[in-house]
């Protein structure tokens, strides 16, 4: 038990145990970013219980941030997987906390808008959660005379293609795709990333290297890569590399012919695709030839955008939808003198008023009524895509971009290479419901001796944890 834990009686206790521990803080011989507060009675404990991960008998009082002052000295841009274009402010080193900071995230250009974060500024930097470095404000009366607003780029400072923002994005991306040498190595990262497909001596240095050489350009190359002669005869007689080198190589890539459904989905890096939404595909549709073909039938089943706009009307229900798809309004406006709503009432029975509204402001006349009804009738997703819309923590929004991905032939292209490369794709377990762990949360602390902690949770969640 720490020497400095204590029990006190009321909440000024509290406060007063959090402000004497804040004071000596910087003199403990060792980090701590706050305080926890504990129920000390084991019956009040059981009582209160648990929310999702945490207990609802502990609470955690964090320290503020620690703050310093240094010179933003240029801004950054990276460019990731999936194109997005994020501002990184270059700094002049500044220790914070204890920790040399040299850059901060600016996140997008609207936070660096509103900051009016200008290069040559002194700002005030904080390490968020005294983790993350962050600029929190401007020091104005620091700011040089020629300090001048920062722009920011329209197209992409690795490719050159144009950077666009699509709808409500904050986020600026490169349309280059994997024409971008950027995206394309970052997506090569994530291929072989550790809850990917976890390619044991194959990091970000290699991958840099075997790309400039033009030996990688799809994540199939790397399995080519194992089996091409020539080019490890190259690396074998190189600086760095040597016999055992290219052997582990190789050993490397061919231990992962053989994945698993999670991991291979996963791996292909698709946007709001995630760890978690790739676990949930693969438990519903089981195998990989399943799950495929309920891509390429949602890919062919994509929404317009005229039913896009017209599904998230305010109002607009599901129901609602099927109604205007059931609709058959004729062709001459049967109520020419009737009001707009009037109209949208008879041609649409039982549409709710809100969702009348909403109708009103993309179909201002009877022709556009008429095309509603066809939108909301031949422009729909697929059953497809509504199938994997509605697995539960799938939603809407990652089963369209899972769509759209396979939509394009180049995707399809890159997928079907890298599946012939591939040996075996392992079926999805079903988690099961009859284990002393079915249902609960577990979590796993310390060190562990027989499995790694990623082992461990897919042995858990097999079992219906």
């Amino acid at each position: 038990v720490n020497s400095r834990s204590a029990r006190v009686e009321d909440a000024a206790g509290l406060i007063a145990l959090y402000d004497g521990l804040q004071t000596d803080r910087a003199g403990l011989g060792y980090d701590i970013d706050g305080v926890v507060y504990k129920v000390d009675r084991l019956d009040w404990q059981q009582r209160l219980g648990f929310v999702a991960r945490t207990p609802r008998w502990a609470i955690a009082h964090k320290f503020p941030a620690q703050q310093a002052q240094t010179v933003l000295e240029g801004i950054d841009i990276q460019v990731g997987r999936t194109g997005s274009l994020t501002p990184v402010a270059r700094l002049h080193p500044v220790t914070v906390g204890g920790v040399v900071v040299r850059n901060a995230t600016l996140h997008n250009e609207d936070e660096i808008a509103r900051k009016d974060v200008r290069i040559g500024d002194t700002v005030i930097l904080q390490r968020a959660g005294d983790v993350i470095p962050q600029i929190v404000s401007v020091v104005l009366d620091k700011r040089p005379a020629d300090a001048v607003p920062y722009a920011f780029p329209t197209h992409c400072p690795v490719c050159g293609s144009e950077a666009v923002r699509e709808g409500d994005e904050v986020r600026r991306r490169c349309t280059g795709g994997l024409i971008c040498d950027a995206q394309l190595v970052e997506r090569l990262k994530h291929f072989v990333g550790r809850r990917a497909f976890d390619i044991e001596g194959l990091g970000e240095k290699q991958l840099i290297a075997f790309h400039e050489r033009g030996w990688l350009h799809e994540p199939a190359d790397i399995f080519r890569l194992a089996r091409d002669e020539g080019r490890l005869d190259e690396l074998r007689n190189e600086d760095g590399y040597g016999e055992t080198s290219v052997r582990n190589l190789i050993a490397g890539i061919d231990a992962r012919r053989t994945i698993a459904l999670d991991r291979l989905i996963f791996a292909l890096g698709i946007r709001e695709i995630g760890e978690q939404t790739s676990i949930l595909l693969a438990r519903h549709f089981g195998s990989w030839s399943a799950f495929h073909a309920a891509c390429l039938e949602a890919a062919a089943g994509i929404p317009s955008a005229g039913w896009t706009q017209l599904a998230e009307g305010h109002g607009v229900s599901g129901r609602t939808l099927s109604v205007l798809a059931e609709a058959a309004p004729p062709a001459d406006d049967p109520w020419p003198e009737a009001p707009l709503d009037q109209k949208l009432a008879l041609a649409f029975p039982g549409v709710a008023t809100p969702a009348r509204r909403a109708l009103a402001l993309i179909a201002p006349d009877w022709p556009a009524i008429v095309r509603l009804a066809r939108v909301a009738r031949e422009e729909g997703p697929s059953m497809t895509l509504g199938e994997i819309a509605g697995i539960a923590g799938v939603g809407p929004v990652a089963a369209r971009a899972l769509a759209q991905f396979f939509h394009e032939p180049h995707n399809r292209a890159v997928v079907d290479a890298l599946i012939e490369q591939l040996d075996t794709v392992e079926d999805a377990e079903r988690p099961r419901i009859d284990t002393a762990v079915a249902g609960k949360t577990v979590v796993f602390t310390g060190a562990l001796e027989r499995f790694t902690r990623d082992e461990a949770k897919a042995r858990a969640e097999s079992l219906g944890a």
